[in-house]
């Protein structure tokens, strides 16, 4: 009997709602499933789709694909709903029907528009926020209601008093000069017959609130509006509509004052105000577009861990992990007019709320009560970065009042690490909660500060991280339809997307690169080509740009770059002043963009676009290794970046030029004391060009570090986010005095990546994981590591473990992938379809290599025991302070013999602790 199970998690485009897909904004919605269990050696031959709208019609297809397939049947209509089936076939029997998902088309033509957008008169920015509700009678016997709505602001909808959805922030954030999102509700539980009455709290948003760096609003407008059309089809089958017009009317409500920076400020003694007369504007409709990802919604709540006086005597309360979101506080016993303040910080310093990161941000939240009577205060027209809050106004304050409300997009979570080493699991975490944090409806640096900004170059640089740990493929095609929209003619892409910087500097290297990173980053790990077509002139329009900026001789140098940047070295108000030369950084990106365009247009099936750029890609990498780099594999500027670019991209011809740029990388990473040094661009890359290129066991070194920079650094603080700087915080528990010091940026996380790929072993091998490749790489370190994905197939998982010398090695497989697996006692990758696999090895990590005889400095300081004994005694004889200082002394003895580094270091009679270190060093080499 066949094992081979009904298909499940049947899905369309990329929308995970959990259940109808309501206001798809396609009339063809692809389909992809996943298939639970089937018989060993099973491959998908065909399958049926069953698409009923009334009546069933069903459609069969040979073919193995079972992700993003296209729609069979005849285009779906505006509002048109189908029950979609799925089955599929093997080499013989057909499987069981999938349980039906419903799709529903939205509205996808212009003229199915009968709302028009109202606007309260008298209210400009800083005014209180309006209601603005409209009422219209509808029949009985309603078997079907709709409401789709958007507005220039954010909105909270509620339909004969009871709240609308669950959205949050909504419409959420999009170039609305080009695009607008509206959403698609279903409302049939709150309509009734006889009088309906809609209303909409209205805030400022990102439409007219704070934005940038300037403090200015109403970048996109002065007026908030709303644009809402409630559809309801009746038993008979009739379709009747009330929408927003004329007749609709604005009162102010209790909230006195709302922005994203600043916070928001309510009256509870206020009532909402007289109706007033709306005007109508003349909004361009044609901008409306469906969602292509999930909403803002609030993902969870946090409890308060302490309350604590501060040394001002302050009331603080600690929640214990930094979080996005809001505090909902229940408060009684007040007087009328009683005034509670709620102020938001990531950090403290000196005890006190730390709010100098913060900038000109007030993150403030305040209410004015109206009584004694118990209620819960909330501020739903704001968010705030936050893991600390100062209470102002409120007596007896206890724990069970305050609780953190966490907003995001609500990404399906996808992926999963988990290691023997607790520091690095902690890592792991503040990765997730700053992606968390920072994926409100657009990709951001940093949710606190008067900032909050789509920054190009974070998310190209994360991309993999994210696609990994959440499903960002409906997010990220939304982002980058805006990135699209908002490219200037000639290919520059901005510095930010959503564009509220109004593109104020040049085309730059790696920020711009978004334009080509992250469709690839999808694509690779969905299997999305559409979405390459999509977006191919955007990428070809880039890198058109950067060619024409490198001119002739393809070197791109000269103007302003952002570069690698926060290496650990720039000055913290020059945080562009790097060590790698920016020139060869942009240049590199060139290269390799031009190759992703080339490796695009071929998917697309454009093989003479994809030879043109392959070309330019080879003529780049040419260039660039006659201008930037020698015969014996230095690379200009001599910085782990710029080594770890040319290795990773192929940027060196020669296998010993190669070797060569490696070995220096090598010793770059020894002689800073296995601490970063890289920034930005270079930090996403150094594990795997160390380990890629014969060091792996320095990029363990280099992961692991806990000295000031490293990735571990900021866990050993406290840190529950990922940093904007390797020191945002300073030893001494201070707070960089940088204008720009962030406590949640996820970029500096993207190793993140490497940790899923290489620790634990588990990457995409073809697009969208149709091949799994099992690349585990073991160290003496870590006695487990694993890793859990759910792919578009399925749940794929990888986990090691390291006891008795051996190492077992444990490898999980969904239906329509195959993997490739390096197990250690086999020559070759063995090849696994689906289903547990498991394997037992000797252990490649099982002993550490004693020290060789005659060692080198160099060869000591890799021998991690004996290079721990030294630095030890090195600190406690005083001759340096810390690790760090040590190796970087070392830097031009490392080829000298092991037993000349105190010499080196320190000559004799010079340091009087000269010879206790002696001492040690030869009782070192002689035990070896």
């Amino acid at each position: 009997m066949s094992n081979l199970a009904a298909p499940t998690s049947l899905r369309f485009e990329h929308r995970t709602d959990a259940g109808p897909v309501l206001g798809i904004g396609t009339a063809t919605p692809r389909l992809s499933w996943q298939i639970p269990t089937a018989d060993a050696g099973y491959t998908q031959a065909a399958y049926e789709v069953e698409i009923s709208t009334g009546t069933a019609q069903v459609y069969t297809v040979q073919s193995p694909d079972q992700i993003l397939v296209p729609w069979p049947g005849d285009p779906l209509k505006s509002r048109e709903s189908a029950s979609v089936r799925v089955r599929v076939r093997g080499n013989e029997d057909w499987s069981e029907w999938s349980e039906p998902a419903v799709v529903e088309a939205g509205l996808l033509s212009v003229d199915d528009w009968t709302a028009r957008f109202v606007s309260p008169r008298d209210n400009a920015y800083g005014s209180p926020a309006p209601l603005v509700a409209g009422a219209g009678e509808l029949p009985a016997d309603i078997v079907k209601a709709r409401l789709y709505a958007t507005a220039h602001g954010v909105y909270l909808p509620e339909l004969n008093g009871e709240r609308v959805g669950d959205d949050e922030l909504a419409p959420g954030w999009t170039a609305y000069q080009q695009r607008l999102r509206y959403q698609t509700y279903d409302v049939t539980g709150l309509v009734r017959s006889g009088e309906n009455r809609l209303e909409f709290l209205v805030g400022n948003g990102w439409y007219r609130g704070r934005l940038g760096f300037h403090g200015k609003n109403s970048l996109y407008g002065d007026r908030v509006a709303v644009l809402a059309q409630l559809e309801v089809t009746t038993a008979d089958g009739q379709v009747h509509t009330f929408a927003s017009d004329d007749t609709w009317t604005s009162r102010e409500s209790a909230i006195t004052a709302d922005d994203l920076y600043d916070g928001q400020r309510t009256d509870l003694r206020r009532t909402p105000g007289e109706a007033t007369p709306v005007d109508v504007l003349d909004a361009d409709l044609s901008l409306l577009v469906a969602p292509d990802g999930p909403p803002v919604r609030i993902t969870d709540v946090v409890p308060a861990v302490e309350i604590s006086t501060s040394p001002s005597g302050k009331t603080l309360v600690d929640f214990g992990q930094n979080v996005v979101g809001r505090i909902r506080l229940k408060v009684r016993g007040g007087a009328e007019g009683d005034e509670v303040v709620l102020r938001h910080a990531e950090v403290l310093e000196n005890g006190e709320l730390g709010v100098r990161p913060l900038r000109t941000a007030k993150a403030t939240d305040s209410y004015v009560l109206a009584g004694p009577d118990e209620v819960t205060l909330d501020s739903p027209l704001t968010f705030h970065g936050f893991r600390y809050a100062e209470v102002t106004g409120v007596n007896d304050l206890q724990l069970a009042d305050l609780e953190a409300v966490v907003i995001g997009s609500d990404l399906r979570r996808s992926g999963w690490f988990e290691s023997s080493h607790e520091l690095l699991n902690r890592f792991h975490e503040n990765v997730v909660w700053g992606m968390r944090g920072n994926f409100v409806d657009v990709p951001t640096d940093c949710p606190q500060r008067d900032e909050r900004l789509g920054w190009t170059g974070d998310i190209q640089v994360f991309s993999p991280t994210a696609s990994f740990l959440f499903d960002t493929a409906g997010f990220l095609t939304n982002w980058l339809a805006d990135l699209a929209a908002e490219q200037q003619k000639d290919g520059s892409v901005p510095f930010v997307v959503p564009d509220v910087l109004k593109h104020t500097g040049p085309a730059t290297a790696a920020w711009g690169d978004a334009a080509t990173i992250v469709p690839w980053v999808i694509y690779e790990r969905t299997g999305d080509a559409a979405l390459l077509a999509r977006q191919l002139p955007s990428m070809r329009a880039w890198v058109d740009k950067m060619a024409e900026l490198a001119g002739d001789n393809l070197l791109w140098s000269g103007g302003f770059q952002f570069g690698d940047w926060l290496d650990p070295t720039a000055p913290p108000d020059n945080p562009f002043r790097a060590k790698a030369d920016p020139d060869v950084l942009a240049t590199a990106h060139l290269a390799r963009s031009a190759e992703v365009v080339a490796k695009a247009a071929e998917v697309v099936g454009d093989a003479d676009l994809a030879r043109e750029y392959a070309d330019l890609a080879a003529r780049v990498r040419q260039a660039f290794a006659a201008e930037y780099t020698t015969e014996g594999g230095r690379v200009l500027s001599d910085a782990a970046t710029n080594y770890a670019l040319a290795l990773q991209w192929a940027l060196l011809p020669t296998e010993a030029q190669r070797k060569r740029a490696a070995d220096r990388l090598a010793d770059l990473v020894r002689t800073a004391g296995f601490r970063i040094s890289t920034g930005f661009v270079g930090t996403p890359l150094m594990a795997d060009a160390l380990a890629d290129s014969g060091h792996p066991a320095l990029a363990y070194r280099l992961l692991l570090e806990t000295g000031c920079p490293s990735w571990l650094y900021a866990v050993t603080m406290g840190a529950t986010t990922v940093w904007e700087r390797w020191d945002s915080m300073l030893p001494d528990g201070s707070i960089n005095p940088g204008q720009m010091t962030s406590f949640n940026h996820y970029a500096l996380g993207a190793v993140a990546d490497w940790m899923h790929r290489r620790v634990a072993g588990l990457a995409a091998g073809d697009p969208g994981y149709r091949t799994i490749v099992v690349r585990p790489l073991y160290t003496s370190h870590l006695t487990s590591a694993s890793a859990k994905h759910l792919t578009p197939y399925g749940e794929a998982a990888v986990s090691w473990t390291r006891s008795g010398g051996q190492v077992r090695l444990s490898v999980t497989v969904p239906v329509g992938s195959r993997a490739q697996v390096d197990v250690p006692s086999e020559s070759a990758p063995v090849e696994v379809g689906h289903g547990t696999h498991e394997w037992t090895a000797a252990d490649p990590a099982a002993e550490t290599p004693a020290l060789p005889a005659g060692a080198s400095i160099r060869q000591l300081m890799d021998h991690e025991p004996s290079w721990n004994t030294i630095v030890a005694a090195a600190k406690e004889t005083e001759i340096v302070t810390d690790d760090a200082e040590l190796a970087a002394r070392l830097e031009r003895y490392l080829d000298q013999p092991a037993g000349q580094l105190v010499e080196a270091i320190s000559p004799r009679g010079f340091s009087p602790s000269a010879e206790a270190l002696q001492a040690k060093l030869d009782a070192v080499l002689d035990t070896n």
